[in-house]
């Protein structure tokens, strides 16, 4: 990104289109809004013949998702790799990274941020040091959150840094939902979550798979952030708590339906993962028509 453009002026939208091939906006975000997770730094929008960035460390969190064209990206001191759009570019703070498009340049848009709650969407899988560079079957959905973000930004309002913010989140999600997932991993955790509430352990899911548990595991951690069994445990006790809160079916029955023979096992379960027994959440969430 070229920092050195003279900054543009709020943000006008013309037809659906920008008035600017060059935008941004930076902000400076208080304590009170850092404390809320995930505070925006900067958002903004650039296209054409752009300058190389780099080689350079950041101390914050930068995404960069290429809308069109092609170039080349290195990051940690590796050697470049070629990206064609779309795709997205992850900055990671202390992280040295150089890239650039090639002729005739490129269209992008970008989002740089910090905060607490990166690290729980690195947890969840996210985002991912080791994968700097994320291929996407498309950057329109980025692209509409930018632009949903920049406008916020760029009219009169109370807190519009919090519903830069509060896009952070949207675009994350985005993101994630936008990636061009190779391999099985989305076979994988949709082929288990049809057969979560079959009596079967981890190893079984893995062997009607067709592949090792330590490749399920893998796949799961790589794609939902946890493990096989927290990914199965938390499918079961979400229906659990649709079943107690909108149904009248004893707490017997929900824990068959859900996948346990055993009711005794499934309220000792559902107390320590939820932190209230069933009949406790029935009493607190029931609403059935």
């Amino acid at each position: 990104m070229d920092y050195s453009r003279r900054p543009v002026g709020p943000i006008d939208w013309v037809q659906g289109k920008e008035h600017w091939d060059h935008w941004w906006r930076y902000l400076t975000p208080t304590a009170g809004q850092r404390r809320l997770g995930l505070a925006c730094l900067a958002v903004g929008m650039q296209n054409g013949r752009l300058p190389t960035v780099g080689p350079r460390i950041l101390d914050h969190h930068v995404a960069v998702i290429v809308l069109s064209g092609a170039g080349w990206f290195s990051c940690g001191g590796r050697p470049p790799v070629d990206v064609v759009a779309p795709v997205l570019l992850w900055l990671f703070p202390g992280v040295e990274h150089h890239y650039g498009p090639y002729e005739p340049g490129w269209s992008e848009c970008f989002a740089d941020f910090t905060g607490p709650s990166v690290a729980g969407y690195a947890e969840l899988g996210f985002l991912d040091p080791a994968e700097p560079v994320v291929p996407l079957t498309s950057a329109e959905p980025a692209r509409v959150v930018i632009r949903k973000m920049a406008t916020a930004l760029s009219r009169p309002g109370r807190h519009p840094e919090v519903e830069a913010a509060a896009g952070l989140h949207e675009l994350l999600v985005v993101l994630d939902r936008s990636r061009a997932r190779g391999g099985e991993g989305g076979s994988v955790l949709e082929t288990l979550a049809r057969d979560a509430f079959e009596p079967w352990t981890v190893l079984e899911h893995a062997r009607r798979l067709g592949i090792s548990l330590a490749e399920l595991r893998e796949a799961v951690r790589r794609e939902a952030g946890c493990s096989p069994k927290d990914y199965l445990l938390t499918i079961r006790l979400n229906l659990a708590k649709e079943l107690l809160a909108t149904t009248d079916l004893t707490v017997a029955a929900v824990a068959r339906r859900t996948g346990y023979d055993d009711p005794a096992y499934f309220t000792r379960l559902f107390t320590r993962r939820v932190g209230i027994a069933p009949s406790v959440f029935r009493k607190q969430q029931f609403r059935m028509v």
